[in-house]
Parts: structure tokens; sequence; C-alpha cells
């Protein structure tokens, strides 16, 4: 069964007029809403509330997206296509509101219907579509394109179910599922009409046609269908709404009425039930052979419908008679990350199979119009699938793999001779007693573009992990280091400092960052008025964190403290444990009296573990142990308070960032690909401690390394110690580490839990450490003192803080995505009509 077509070819263009958003006008269709659509009264579930202020938002947004839309569709006009397993967008009411300059008029008319704007922001629900850096990386590229008026479409997965709502009990990380859409989604529309059909397994016909010409057929298979939901993406007070397709799977029949009827109901609808498992749930756990095939078939899925979908598109700007070798001309793909890699081949396909293109005609077409990101040096994170799979799968997908990669065997067999090493190095599949299909090698062979996302990362991309095809093919490599949107991140996040900022250097920053320099003279002698409502704002800040740190983790912050913050994915490259050994150290000082350049100090800490990830969990545990022990140490007192924030996500980092002092990037160098995390620290007044990794390296040359606390080994040091690691050196010969891990073996933490801390224990101290945290240790602690001798000088620390914000300019992503539009994709900003 084919996937439902309701497309007309009858397209009549009509007029909208937009909507008045004028307090009054937004109160009359907040009450319609509210009463006619979703049939409540006063009195009625706050969610509902919200719901009906969405669905008078987004009226307003209408005739903007279809203008865009239009503007878009030009025949000639060249668009890019954002390919991405996650896209962590937050929530959507609030952005919209300040991208459309509207918040004060719907303040206004929630009030008269008394009804607070803030507390109806806070009904709706972080969108489940994202993990971590990666998602929300790809939301801030949406917003960004959408401010320069780039025609990027976004394509990805309507999950369900997000990741998993973490909570903490017994210290322990649990998991609860995360139905993020059990109320709906009133931004999203649904697109029935450009649904598309997926294929899974089957097996290929190869025939001969009339012209002599073997085609080859894909017969046989299980059929999903994928149905697009839309959602605005809105520029910042340009008129611009760009659109992010996100896809659910569903089945092609809804049950079989044979076996219904013959009584066997799990039967009848086992093909529904296994359809819409593709899109059920973010990232489901793949330590198993189902979860992995259920990773791989989410892939393949966002690949092939998003492509068909672009073809679509390209079709119907230009008629159904087409020459599909032009088809690169006017579109490319950005394959954020590995997730979407198949997407090569599965272009390949559609131009051989379906578009009947011969193979160098469908190679020249698919090798202009793909690009690839990567974002990791953990070659264990770059996803490799069993050949097995690929063939009970996507048989025509590993017939068409296997001829890509022997024409490119053959390109490197006659750049290096008789390199039978090389060859086995760069093959797309890897032998062994399993073999493999390499996704990031695909997607080098098949891009015309490979790019990291920090200086360091790309430099380390072509010097090691790739530095293969590197040689191959240097013109492909290039750097685009990340950004965050200021929007969001500042304007957003932090009214107050926005609207000090706004006050003495304009509102111009906000679109364009880089005018944000203009505040560097407030940092010099002589602005004393300035610091001082600056130390104000973030006084107000962390008394809002404070609230919610005691709300949400029942401890007390005292805001004038340091706020000491480490908030992103846990993992053990990025050495939360590291954090909680200093903690230790700092609970140790103040158990034996040694208070000289003490300062008072919260740390916060959250982060979600892998739900198969045993260590990451261990550290958590840890982490919330130590929190228990410290908090209820009378000896304590104000001294020091600990916190692990639950259920870290986007709309906590919205209160975190702008009240946090010191914000923690204290990777293993060589091993974070950029961080986002840091910048949005940075853009809010933060002082970075951080190892020389990512774009911690770009962060303290645009702000100082005077105003940077900059510790630890770099990759090269790491590299070089690799084979000669000796963790219990470092202990042995420093006393306060000694101390240290002698407290935690002891199970002054686990009194009651004997033995739970060994494995981190013997992680630490083996010499195959690859994150080599003893070895920072020292060098961390110094750092950290540097930071307590600079925060008792409150007029320095005003500075530093005021220095990174003004310095963070470069770290938007405006600019990121105009870099990637002048050396990738070469679009041309649209104008709605």
């Amino acid at each position: 069964m084919k996937a439902p077509k309701f497309e007309s070819n009858f397209y009549r263009p009509f007029r909208l007029e937009p909507l008045s958003c004028d307090s009054a006008e937004l109160g009359r269709n907040f009450k319609h809403y509210w009463s006619y659509h979703l049939g409540r009264f006063q009195g009625c579930a706050p969610n509902y509330i919200y719901e009906a202020l969405a669905y008078t938002v987004r009226d307003r947004l209408m005739v903007d997206w279809r203008n865009t839309w239009n503007a878009q569709l030009e025949p000639g006009a060249r668009r890019a296509y954002y390919m991405s397993l996650e896209f962590l967008i937050g929530r959507s009411l609030s952005n919209h509101l300040l991208n459309m300059g509207i918040k004060n008029e719907t303040e206004q008319a929630m009030l008269d219907y008394s009804e607070k704007l803030e507390e109806v922001i806070e009904e709706e629900p972080d969108a489940g579509l994202g993990n971590g850096g990666l998602g929300r990386l790809a939301a801030c590229f949406m917003d960004s394109c959408a401010t320069l008026q780039l025609p990027v479409m976004g394509y990805g997965i309507r999950y369900e179910y997000g990741m998993f709502r973490q909570y903490i009990e017994n210290g322990y990380q649990k998991e609860a599922a995360d139905h993020w859409l059990q109320n709906g989604n009133p931004w999203e529309i649904e697109r029935i009409e450009y649904s598309q059909l997926v294929q899974f397994g089957g097996h290929t016909e190869h025939v001969t046609d009339d012209d002599g010409v073997l085609r080859v057929r894909w017969v046989g298979t299980d059929d999903v269908v994928a149905v697009p939901f839309d959602m605005p993406i809105s520029g910042y007070r340009n008129k611009t709404v760009n659109t992010l397709r996100l896809w659910k799977a569903t089945a092609t029949d809804e049950f079989d009425l044979a076996e219904f009827n013959a009584g066997s109901y799990t039967e009848a609808v086992r093909a529904k039930n296994q359809a819409e498992d593709i899109s059920m749930v973010l990232y489901p756990n793949d330590s198993s052979e189902n979860g992995k095939e259920l990773r791989l078939r989410q892939q393949y899925f966002l690949a092939s419908a998003s492509i068909k979908d672009a073809m679509r598109v390209w079709l119907r700007a230009h008629g159904e008679v087409v020459d599909f070798r032009r088809f690169a001309d006017e579109n490319v793909f950005q394959m954020n990350d590995t997730h979407p890699t198949i997407a090569v081949a599965e272009l390949m396909r559609l131009l051989i199979d379906e578009q009947d293109l011969d193979w160098d005609a469908a190679w020249a077409v698919t090798s202009r119009c793909m690009a690839y990101t990567n974002h990791t040096l953990l070659p264990e994170a770059l996803e490799k699938w069993p050949v097995f799979l690929f063939e009970r799968l996507l048989p025509r997908l590993l017939e068409i793999i296997y001829e890509i990669n022997g024409r490119f065997l053959r390109i490197v067999s006659m750049k290096w001779p008789g390199d039978v090493g090389r060859l086995s190095r760069m093959s797309i599949i890897e032998e062994g007693s399993v073999r493999h299909v390499r996704m990031a090698w695909l997607a080098i062979v098949g891009s015309f573009s490979v790019n990291g996302v920090a200086a360091l990362h790309s430099q380390l991309l072509r010097d090691g992990l790739f530095h293969d095809f590197f040689q191959l093919w240097p013109e492909k490599f290039n750097n685009k280091t990340n950004g965050v949107t200021p929007r969001r991140w500042i304007a957003h996040a932090n009214p107050l400092m926005t609207a000090l900022i706004t006050e003495h250097i304009g509102d111009g920053w906000i679109a364009d960052l880089g005018q944000i320099v203009r505040l560097k003279p407030y940092a010099e002698p002589g602005q004393e008025a300035f610091q001082q409502r600056w130390r104000e704002v973030k006084f107000a800040n962390k008394q809002r964190l404070a609230a919610f740190v005691a709300e949400e983790c029942g401890v007390t912050f005292d805001p004038a403290a340091l706020l000491d913050v480490q908030v992103k994915r846990m993992h053990e490259y990025k050495r939360q444990l590291l954090n909680a050994l200093h903690i230790v150290h700092l609970y140790l000082r103040i158990k034996h009296g040694r208070f000289e350049h003490w300062v008072n100090r919260c740390v916060l800490i959250g982060g979600k573990a892998a739900p198969g990830y045993r260590m990451a969990k261990n550290i958590i545990k840890l982490i919330n142990s130590i929190a228990e022990v410290v908090n209820s140490d009378p000896d304590v007192q104000d001294r020091l308070k600990i916190a692990f924030i639950p259920n870290y996500r986007v709309s906590s980092m919205e209160i975190i960032a702008p009240a946090t002092d010191v914000s923690e990037q204290i990777s293993t160098a060589g091993k974070e690909a950029s961080g986002t995390g840091n910048m949005k620290f940075m853009m809010n007044g933060a002082a970075t401690i951080g190892t020389y990794d990512g774009a911690n390296i770009e962060i303290m040359e645009a702000v100082g390394a005077e105003n940077f606390f900059l510790f630890g080994l770099r990759a090269e040091h790491v590299d070089a110690m690799r084979h000669e690691y000796r963790p219990w050196e470092y202990v042995e010969q420093d006393e306060e580490l000694r101390e240290v891990i002698d407290l935690i073996r002891c199970g002054h933490f686990n009194l009651n839990e004997p033995g739970i801390f060994d494995p981190i224990l013997d992680a630490l101290l083996s010499p195959h450490d690859p994150w080599m945290v003893l070895a920072d240790f020292r060098s961390y602690l110094e750092a950290q003192q540097a930071i307590a001798m600079a925060w008792r000088d409150t007029e320095k620390w005003t500075r530093m803080s005021i220095l990174n914000t003004a310095s963070s300019g470069f770290f938007s992503t405006d600019r990121t995505m105009l870099e990637y539009n002048r050396e990738i994709w070469k679009l041309t900003p649209v104008q709605p009509k």
C-alpha cells in the first residue's frame, strides 16, 4: 500500500490578512480558543490556559509562515535541509513572544483574565526531541537560520517520548517515561498530504529493461508511512518563519482484519505497533539486538522520508518534468553527526532506481549536495552497523554501499598502490568476525564538505581520526566553530541583564551579537555605577536560582556565595568525577579548619546518564552521597553546599546560566568536540574554569587568558602519556589527593552501602584510565584556588564577568550559520512575500 497522497495539483494563492497583536485582540482570541475550541471555563486545569494562548500566538505566525514558504518555493531558489535525530528546542511560547515582539501585549492580555504570563509559560513541557548538546545546537541553528532569513528546513523525528525523565531516589538516577506529547502539541500542524513511504526488509531483483539496461527493484518490503508534523521556527522580528518538519511513523494498515476476526488480536495490530515503534522513543537503548535494529530503523526512516520530501518540494517548484542531474544546483543536505549519514546511499538509490540516472550521474549529484558535520573525537561514538543487520533491513542500501566502497577503494589504490593497511583503514566495510558498515566513512566519501565544530576538534580530526581521508581530499575538510543563539540564551533567559545592556548600547546586539563588544568600556575603572547594577542583576538571578534549587533539591543556596556549576550529559570524559574530588577536598579543608583564602561556595551539578551507562550512574550516586554528608554536617554550615539538579533540561538551563559565577568545562583535553554550555555561561557573565579543549580554547582567546582559569594537560600530553600513565604516583606524591581518595575508600560517604564506590576508585587508579582524572587533580585545585582569590576581589570579579559577556560575540550561531552558508550551503537570503 502506498502512502496517502492528498496534495492537490491545483494551487491558487489568496491573501491572508495579518492578525492584530494588540492586547485586546489577543485577549479576545484567547477567550475564543479557551471557550469554543477547547470547551473550557474558569477554574480549568492550567495546561488548557497555556494551550489556548499557544493557539492564539500560533495564529499570528501563520501569515508570515505561509509567506516565507511561498517565497522559498520560487523556481531556481537554492534550499538547505538540516537532518538531525535531535532538535532540543525547549519551550516554544516564550521564544515566539520574544521573536515576535509581543510579550508585553500578551502579558497584559493574560492579566485581563487574571492570569500571569510567566505561570502560563511554565505549563509548557520541554519538547522531548533531543538529549543534549547535539540537539540543542540544532535548535540554535534553526533559530539563527530564520533570523538570517536563510531558506533552511529542519528534518527530524517526532518522538512520542523523550529520552526519559530523571529523578533521584536514595542518590541513584531513576528513569521515568517522558511523555511530553500526552496533552498534545499546539505548535505542530499535521501535513498528512506530504506523507512518504519508507521501505524495510524484502529483497532485490535485478532485471534488464527494454533498452538493455540493468535495473534493480526492491520488492517484498514491509513498508512504513512517514507522516510529517510541521513546527514554526520564527526569526527575530523579521517576518520570517522557517519550518522544522518532524516525521511520525505509522503503519500502512491499522490492523489485519482477517487476524482480528480470527481472534488473534495481538497479531492483528503487530504491523501497526512495529511501525509506530520507530518514532515512539528518543534513542532506544541499543545494548540489545532489538535496540540496535530500532536505532537503524530510526536513522533510515529519517533519511528516506526527508530526501523524498525534498525531492517532492523541488518537483513542485519546477513541475513534474525535470532533469534530476540539476538537483544539486538547488539543494544541499547537512547531516548533523553520523546518525543521518545513510542519506548518502538513500539518495543514490532514489536517483538510480526511481529517477533512472546512471551511476556516474547519480554520484555527481549526491557528492555535490551532501555535507557532513562530525561532533565527536571518540572512535567508539562513530556509529557502525553489522552487515547482517543491513542485509535484513536494508538489502538494496547495502548493495549500493558495496558499490560506493568498491569504486572508492579503487581511488585509494591508485593514490597509494599496494598500501593494504591503508585500504583496510579506509574501507567503508570494516572486516572482522562480524563485518560492519562504518557510517562516518560513508559520510566522508559521499560528501563535498566535512567539518568539525571547534578549531582544535577540526585539527584533531585532520591529524588523527580522519587523517587518511584528509590526505586524500584536504579540500573537503573545514571548521565551523559552534555557537548558541543570543535570543534564547540572553534576551529570553536573562531579561534583567538584557535590559541593562540595552539601556547602555541599544538593542541591536540581540540580532547582531558582534555589537556586544561595545560593552567592554563598562568593565573599566570609572564605571562603578554600571558595575554595581551588573552585580545587582547577577544577585537577583542567583536568588531566582536559589528558589529553584530549594524547590527541586531541598537544598538552601546562599545567593551571596560563589556559584560553581557543571551541568551537562553525564560521561566520564566530561569528568564530573574531577569536580566531585574537588568537593571532597573542600570538605576536608573545612573539617581540618583550613580556612585560608576561603570563600563560601555553592556547587550545582546536573545531567542525565544513559540508562545502560553504569559508571556514569555510579558517579551520580557518589555526587549525591557526598552532597548528603556535606549538607548535613554541622561543621560545614554555609561554607559549602552541594546540589544535584534532577532532570536537567533546556528550561532549567534558562534559570541556571544567568545565575552562574563559575562555569565548569573540565573535559579531558582532546575529547570534547566543542561544547555549547561553555558559550551560554560566558554570554551570561560567568568565568570559565576549563581545560585546553574544544571551544574552551577560542573562549579563552576571545576573553583573554587573564579572565579564564586554564588548567590541566593538553591533548598532545594526554596522548604522550597514554602508555605510561601511573595514577597511583599522583596519589603517593600529593597528600591532599591521598586524603580525598582515602576518605572515599573508607566509606565515609556510603556507611550503609559498603563497597559501592569501589568501581569508581578502581577506574581512577587504573593505568588504563583514558580520562586521566588524577593527572589533572593538582592543576585543577590550583585553578580553583585562583578562582577563590579572584572572587574575594569584588571589583576584579565584576570586571571579569562583564568582559566575558562583552567578548562573547563570536559565539553566536548567527556567525556560525553565516560561515556554513558562505563556505558550504551558498544560499541567498529570502524575504517573505
